[in-house]
């Protein structure tokens, strides 16, 4: 369970640093219309945070006393997923496959919560 946790910890943060990265190089408007309500400060304050979260998913690999970071950066990340698809629901234009992507993500982030915090505490 463990080196599946780590696998799901290891493949979100990548995805969150592309997204990130995806955030310093586009509009909230060219990303999504839904999401164009963003403020382009916000938007790159958001790639900032998600950068952080990556960090703080790997970061128990190598320093140990930090591994309650990890579930705090995949309850975050979730939290972001939510607020796009709340965003994308409230544009009255929801795109059906935006919101289950979203919501995968999700998903993978409440395994990796409930993982480290129930399963494999801190681990």
């Amino acid at each position: 369970m463990n080196i599946f946790l780590w696998i799901l910890q290891t493949l979100l943060a990548l995805h969150t640093i592309m997204g990130a990265v995806w955030k310093f190089s586009h509009t909230a408007e060219q990303t999504m219309p839904s999401l164009k309500a963003i403020p382009q400060p916000a938007w790159f304050a958001l790639a900032g945070v998600e950068l952080l979260c990556a960090v703080c998913l790997i970061l128990p690999a190598v320093y140990k006393p930090a591994a309650v970071l990890a579930p705090l950066a995949a309850i975050g990340i979730a939290l972001t997923m939510l607020l796009f698809c709340v965003m994308e629901l409230l544009s009255g234009n929801a795109n059906m496959s935006s919101i289950i992507y979203w919501l995968v993500v999700v998903g993978v982030c409440t395994s990796i919560a409930y993982g480290r915090l129930v399963l494999r505490p801190f681990a």
